[in-house]
């Protein structure tokens, strides 16, 4: 048989079979046509309309028209679009189906977490930022409120010290309110006052209260702003478990050009004929730094039924830093569990509970230690001769040949101990019960505490720092423990076209602070650390502290809304603080505002483009109280005296007493609209806001010191400074596709601080040079100026010797080479021709003239890419590192290659000269605005049909980069520089007056990160 021919004859025979059945196929797919619009009748634009479990989909254009074909009658039609809730119709035998999309309440209608309870976002009248989860965690950080910047309007977050393995984090929303007072804005945690921040994968969102009318609640703590913070809750529904894996290598983003050890020898021969190079090539940054990492694994599991929903997680953090020496670790859990135990009573319990331990290198020297700041690792790697080895021929740590008697850096890294572990627990508990219909009642009660201790131990082989009394330690201890207690009615009901919500409350909080440190010199071994106390022969003296504030308060607000048009939001709040002297214990602090959703009115209620348009005003009074326990009251100071040659104790008058002392009162405008185009795929809102603060706490030096006392600087209200700015933030739906989807999120704020009225009128200098510098006055308080410009000399280039440049001089004695300044006239319009303290100036602001955050987020199909960069226009930066390279008693940069000769004469870097004055000019000012590539992140989930065959719901796996690109003209290592000067710590109250200062800071890190996210 021919078994081709028979193959061809069956193949046309069942040709027509296949055409009929394809053709009864096509014939049977059934077009359909409708419109797709909001409620209000508006046409949405970009609604995708698909055929359920098939490859078949469009969607929509202006008009809200689609067209489709569906396979056959049993088949069901899709509808969906952000911000509304999906819709599956069966196609039967319409042929046209017109759809009407409800608003979905979890975005249009989000609902916004506020003091002591939560709002509609349309509803809200102040000015609220808020931030969720997934912007938390698009990349890993070690402290959640890093991952706040840029994020949100008018809220700037900077590290206390760069890239340091557990630094603090500063927050500041809306300018700094205060100059002595704590500017931190109030963390407030699932209700928990004054908690601390949990872990970014453990936040649901994130409110920043920014105006009186959203933060008067707090009152005499709400003047710097409210975070109040959401961790997530379990649901109803099957358990989910998820399992978050980071892994991030890191290095620095940057590194100074100094010289080698031949341009060295030859720099300082130069200055010192007989200088004699040193036998090493050392390159100390080199040593110093290394590649870190970060490890970062969280596993939770959550669920929930009918009467009980929990959520429970627990974390491991480490990072190894990227200088030697330092690194931190940490574990933490939390819980949250919630149980309707009757139709009236909810009951719940939010557990958290974190050690870490860190340990740290010293970096940022005040420079008060060890003959010129000796304890300072990253500035000493910059000043230490390069000709130098670790060690020297005998094998002894070297000290440096040039300036300063100080210690190699190396050495101070890695045998110098700095460890700190701190525990933090809170429990918070509550209960909700419903009296009334439209009445509740609930009751809160919270306890906290936050135990630290740090071990400081400096070996003898420290020659400088430690070795000239064999060696140093130090064993600190600081608890804090806090109580809290609330309790709050609250009532809703509608009467016709009102909804009216009241709340009122008490509130009782107490903390205490208890520290204690002891010390020793003079160990015969180096091997026990600071853990031998007794094994010293020299004991330092021991300190012990006990300190306790109170507030009780009441408070109340009004929420009323009339047809969903007309919005008043009215607070008061009763404060009572033992911070304060009876005379002014209790203040009171109101707010009112007032919203008119003008998209709800009849004219404008169907408009097909604006789909969201509402006007905000608000005005208020909140505080700040955030000074020292027994402030207000006459105390005491213990000292030694000697009695017939017996040492004994004595107590001598410390402080006067102020009765009057009361809080300082910001005077809050608010002025907004929120705007919403297209079905809000472009989202707009705009805040102006105006912020007086008045009875500034401020250190009045006036007392005559004949009276005695110790302190002769007394805390009293004086003084005013005055916040103003705008704020946008923008977020538009630019594409949203079946399978492409591209939203971006913008935010720009500008923020002018100006000082109103200080004491007397007079400057307020201050300094925040390290100790060794001779500079004493770097920065000032001047009443029409901004906090802490800075202040020196104005440098006008290189004197090229013979008569100088009209309006001009240099300081006595100078040569052609030297440093030309402005000779600033006095009142009578003459210049002395001579440089001196007179001459001194503004020369520099370090508040950025704004700041500003876009991020943009695509998704194609399983596939999602995240960019988001950050910036700040404006702001100068004073680079006291650079001053001390220029000084010729240290390594310098390469920038000294050019320096001034006689051969090289159009330069602007000055001759090579020994400067041991190091004072600060506007040569070491610079512009510190910068853009930074912040995150950028790519994702790939796995199809379901791959992980459904294992088990698992989803897996996502990433990779994404933190700093990878920073576009500056700062010559520095970082233009978001954090040196608090010589009084060390970086505290809220030093970075409110010394902001924009270089020296010493740990190194911003740049990060490649790799992640997997698994879901059960």
């Amino acid at each position: 048989m021919n078994e081709k021919f028979t193959y061809f004859k069956i193949l046309r025979r069942c040709i027509p079979i296949l055409l009929l059945m394809m053709g009864s196929s096509l014939s049977a797919q059934i077009e359909i046509t409708g419109t797709v619009t909001s409620e209000g009748g508006v046409p949405i634009l970009g609604a995708n309309v698909s055929v359920k479990n098939k490859p078949i989909g469009t969607t929509t254009d202006f008009d809200g028209l689609y067209t489709i074909k569906a396979p056959d009658e049993k088949a069901i039609l899709v509808f969906s679009y952000i911000g509304f809730a999906d819709q599956e119709i069966l196609v039967g035998s319409q042929k046209s189906i017109n759809v009407i999309l409800s608003a979905s309440i979890e975005s249009l209608e989000q609902i916004v977490v506020v003091g002591y309870g939560s709002q509609r976002k349309s509803d809200v009248t102040g000015s609220v930022s808020s931030v969720k989860s997934d912007e938390l965690t698009a990349f890993p950080v070690l402290n959640a409120a890093q991952a706040l910047q840029g994020r949100a309007a008018g809220v700037v977050v900077q590290s206390n010290n760069g890239g340091e393995p557990g630094s603090a984090v500063n927050i500041q929303v809306r300018g700094n309110t205060s100059i002595n007072a704590n500017s931190d804005p109030l963390i407030v945690v699932d209700g928990f006052v004054g908690a601390v921040f949990p872990q970014a994968n453990d936040i649901e969102s994130i409110e920043v209260l920014k105006d009186a009318s959203a933060s008067a609640i707090y009152g005499s703590r709400g003047s710097n702003g409210v975070v109040l913070v959401t961790t997530k809750k379990g649901r109803k529904g099957k358990l989910s478990i998820d399992i978050n894996s980071n892994y991030s290598v890191q290095n620095i983003t940057n590194e100074l050009d100094l010289l080698n050890a031949d341009q060295f020898a030859a720099y300082q021969q130069e200055l010192n004929p007989a200088y004699v190079q040193g036998p090493a090539n050392t390159d100390w940054q080199d040593l110093l730094y290394r590649s870190g990492s970060t490890s970062d694994h969280q596993f939770s599991f959550s669920g929930g039924s009918d009467n009980i929903n929990f959520y429970a997680s627990a974390n491991y953090f480490k990072q190894e830093g990227v200088i030697i020496n330092s690194e931190f670790e940490r574990v933490t859990f939390l819980s949250n569990i919630d149980a309707q135990m009757t139709d009236k009573l909810k009951l719940g319990i939010n557990l958290f509970g974190s050690r870490g331990a860190q340990d740290g290198v010293p970096t940022q020297s005040t420079g008060q230690t060890a003959n010129g700041g000796g304890d300072d690792v990253v500035s000493l790697a910059f000043r230490f001769a390069p000709d130098l080895g670790v060690l020297n021929e005998n094998g002894v740590n070297t000290i440096n040949s040039v300036g300063d008697d100080v210690d190699n850096p190396f050495a101070i890294a890695t045998e110098g101990i700095n460890e700190t572990k701190t525990d933090n627990y809170r429990a918070n508990l509550y209960a909700d019960y419903e009296i009334l219909n439209g009445l509740s009642f609930k009751t809160t009660f919270g306890f906290s505490t936050r135990n630290q201790t740090n071990g400081l131990f400096r070996p003898s082989t420290l020659r400088i720092t430690a070795g000239d009394v064999g060696g140093r330690a130090i064993i600190s201890n600081v608890r804090n423990t806090s109580v809290i207690s609330e309790n709050y009615l609250t009532y809703n009901k509608e009467f016709g076209k009102f909804d009216l919500t009241l709340l009122a409350g008490y509130s009782y909080q107490k903390n205490t602070t208890e520290t204690s440190s002891a010390g020793a010199e003079g160990f015969v071994s180096n091997t026990f650390s600071f853990f031998n106390l007794s094994g010293g022969t020299t004991a330092l003296t021991p300190t012990s502290s006990f300190s306790e504030i109170e507030i009780q308060s009441q408070f109340g607000r009004l929420n009323l809304d009339y047809d969903d048009r007309y919005l008043l939001t009215a607070t008061v709040r009763r404060d009572a603080s033992s911070n304060f002297a009876v005379n002014n214990q209790s203040a009171i602090f109101p707010s009112a505002a007032i919203g008119w959703k003008i998209s709800n009115e009849s004219f404008l209620k169907d408009n097909s483009t604006i789909s969201n348009l509402k006007l905000r005003a608000s005005y208020g009074v909140t505080g700040n109280q955030a000074i020292s326990a027994y402030q207000s009251l006459a105390r005491f100071q213990t000292v030694l005296g000697i009695i017939n040659g017996n040492v004994v104790g004595a107590v001598v008058p410390d402080q006067a007493a102020n009765p009057d002392l009361q809080w300082e009162s910001s005077y809050q405008t608010n002025i907004g609209f929120d705007l919403g185009l297209i079905n809000n795929r472009v989202s707009l809102s705009l805040d102006y806001y105006n912020i007086d603060t008045e009875d500034l706490l401020l250190a009045d030096a006036s007392q005559p010191e004949y009276l005695g006392f110790l302190t002769t600087a007394s805390i009293r209200n004086i003084g005013e400074i005055n916040n103003k700015g705008f704020e946008i933030s923008l977020n538009t739906r630019n594409i949203v596709k079946d399978n492409f989807t591209w939203t971006t999120d913008f935010n720009w704020s500008t923020n002018t601080n100006t000082v109103e009225t200080l004491i007397g009128g007079i400057d307020v200098f201050l300094d925040a040079s390290p100790g060794y510098f001779n500079t004493e006055n770097t920065h000032l308080l001047r009443e029409g100026e901004a906090a802490g410009v800075f202040w020196g000399y104005e440098y006008r280039g290189v004197y090229q010797g013979g008569d100088l440049p009209e309006g001009t001089a240099t300081f006595a004695g100078a040569q052609a080479g030297d440093q030309l300044f402005t000779d600033i006239p006095d009142e009578n319009g003459t210049a002395d021709g001579v440089i001196n303290t007179d001459d001194q100036k503004i020369i520099g602001d370090p508040t950025p003239d704004f700041t500003f955050g876009i991020t943009n987020n695509f998704t194609y199909k399983n596939i999602d890419l995240n960019i988001f960069f950050q910036g700040a226009v404006g702001g100068d930066v004073a680079n006291l590192t650079a001053i001390q390279l220029d000084a010729g008693d240290s390594n310098a940069s390469t920038d000294i290659l050019n320096a001034w000769t006689p051969t090289n004469t159009n330069t602007d870097v000055p001759r090579v000269a020994l400067r041991t004055e190091k004072i600060l000019t506007s040569r070491f000012v610079e512009d510190g605005t910068y853009v930074r590539l912040k995150n950028i992140a790519l994702g790939y989930t796995i199809p379901n049909a791959v992980t459904e065959k294992m088990g698992i719901d989803k897996v996502r796996v990433s990779v994404s980069g933190q700093n990878l690109l920073t576009f500056t003209d700062y010559s520095g290592l970082d233009p978001e520089a954090s040196f608090f000067g010589s009084g060390g710590s970086g505290g809220s109250t030093n970075a409110n007056t010394t902001r924009g200062f270089d020296f010493g800071n740990y190194p911003t890190v740049r990060s490649v990160n790799f992640g997997i996210n698994v879901t059960f």
